[in-house]
């Protein structure tokens, strides 16, 4: 039996802010179920203040222990909670982990180091020790780093195998050199695994550690090798290059499933497709647009960031209000220059949009089931959920092609008839192409017979983890 154990810093549904969260909260039992007996699969990650007590009453202590970080000695306790066939591990110590936020704390070097150095030490101390290490992201970096420089040499941990999945290569958990020693407990020796830049860099660091580097889409995996995307790590990348792969991600087909989801007004699937538009009139009287069936239902759900194609949008969005016969729906929040013009837009046009800015799971799930037209116009997205997640709920996206959105939505087209293709994609970052392939869209979805057609193939488009199961497995395998 082949002993993953995965390592990183949020997990649906315990607690989550981002495409991280929901990778980990579905790669786990993906896992389990592609490779069934012959894998034992095991998450740890940090017991955060915001994991509820639905979730704490399922958990079991399994140990305490003190975890020595440079000077510190720190408490450390281990819960244990079983979920899906996977076994997840908490790593408890209220002082750095019972906070309001998951990140964004003066001292996330510090509390992540703790993390990982607990992490490490856990396996000795619970006596299972993994074939496989799959760390997530910088804040799990230290967990490879750490069992590199520090526990190779000791019995158990001399034969373990490591990957580190980049999810987005803007994070990268860098730091001055003067907490290398008191923070990080990093010697001089161990100086040049994490230098870069003239400062400390972990994700580079777990790169050169790592035996195999993975990201979330092949074609990302390209892209960070060029100086436009890796944002100054693309010379180690390079050099690096034989460990790195790309594997798409996927997304939980349980969670956002239209055929059983609770949050949404009415249930359909692609032999269905009349009921979906019973969500378009539910979400027009929940938000007091017209209640018309003969419009495209336009939507963008975001962070509300400028490398998410807000900047596009914001050059071409009036041009399409003003033309066309639509309504937008925008969820999100960000930049409070975008959050401003979107609510300036709705001001603008009272009865075609309607600007929430605000973060909502469950209104989310009811934007995707009520849309006509996604629009997704990254700038760079390392694979994004919320294209496929549309293409779940049967909304025609419309991407730029980039990192997972070219690897996952392929162009429209049709030949005697045929559909070919799940979308509508446009190459270079201008709003002009956005503009066209957004026009499009709308003129394809005003021929019922050409809409159908095209949303049934996008539905039955596969976005599961299955394939991507399947593909973490022969890499656990390679190594």
């Amino acid at each position: 039996m082949k002993k993953i154990l995965l390592i990183g810093a949020e997990a649906m549904p315990f607690a989550a802010t981002g495409g991280l969260g929901d990778v980990l909260g579905s790669l786990p039992t993906s896992l389990c179920e592609a490779g069934g007996d012959e894998v034992d699969v095991r998450v740890v990650l940090p017991l955060y203040g915001a994991i509820s007590a639905t979730w704490r009453e399922q958990m079991t202590l399994v140990v305490e222990y003190e975890v020595c970080l440079s000077w510190r000695r720190q408490y450390c306790g281990v819960y244990r909670l079983y979920k899906d066939g996977v076994t997840y591990y908490f790593i408890d110590n209220e002082y750095y982990f019972n906070r309001d936020t998951l990140y964004g704390c003066f001292d996330d070097g510090e509390r992540f180091a703790f993390f990982c150095k607990a992490a490490i030490d856990m396996l000795g101390v619970i006596g299972f020790y993994p074939d496989i290490i799959h760390a997530h992201d910088w804040q799990a970096a230290l967990s490879l780093i750490y069992l590199d420089r520090k526990y190779r040499q000791i019995e158990g941990y001399e034969s373990i195998k490591t990957i580190f999945t980049i999810h987005n290569i803007e994070y990268q958990g860098k730091y001055d050199f003067w907490i290398l020693g008191d923070v990080f407990e990093l010697s001089d020796a161990d100086r040049s695994i994490v230098e870069y830049d003239g400062c400390i860099n972990l994700m580079k660091g777990a790169i050169v550690c790592a035996n195999r580097v993975s990201t979330v889409s092949p074609r990302y995996a390209e892209e960070i090798r060029s100086a436009e995307y890796a944002h100054g790590l693309h010379p180690i990348l390079e050099e690096n290059s034989y460990k790195l792969c790309g594997i798409l991600n996927g997304i939980d087909y349980e969670y956002y499933n239209p055929e059983k989801d609770t949050a949404i007004k009415k249930n359909y699937t692609w032999q269905s497709l009349s009921s979906k538009y019973e969500n378009k009139k539910a979400l027009q009287e929940e938000l007091g647009l017209p209640i018309r069936s003969d419009v495209p239902m336009l939507s963008i759900i975001s962070r509300l960031a400028s490398h998410k194609g807000l900047d596009l949008i914001s050059e071409i969005v009036y041009n399409v209000m003003r033309e066309q016969d639509v309504q937008l729906v925008i969820l999100g929040k960000g930049e409070s220059r975008y959050e401003t013009f979107f609510v300036g837009l709705q001001e603008a046009f009272p009865n075609k949009v309607r600007a929430l800015i605000t973060y909502d799971r469950e209104l989310s799930k009811r934007i995707y089931a009520a849309s006509d037209i996604f629009l997704m116009p990254s700038k760079s997205e390392p694979c994004g959920l919320s294209q496929m997640i549309a293409s779940r709920y049967g909304a025609i996206p419309v991407t730029r092609e980039t990192g997972g959105l070219y690897d996952s939505i392929k162009p429209y087209w049709e030949d005697k008839g045929t559909i070919h293709g799940n979308g509508f994609t446009f190459a270079n970052y201008r709003s002009e192409e956005l503009e066209d392939r957004t026009n499009a869209a709308i003129e394809l979805w005003r021929s019922e017979e050409k809409r159908n057609k095209l949303i049934v193939r996008i539905m039955q488009t596969d976005f599961s983890w299955k394939a991507s199961a399947l593909q973490y497995l022969e890499t656990y395998a390679s190594l």
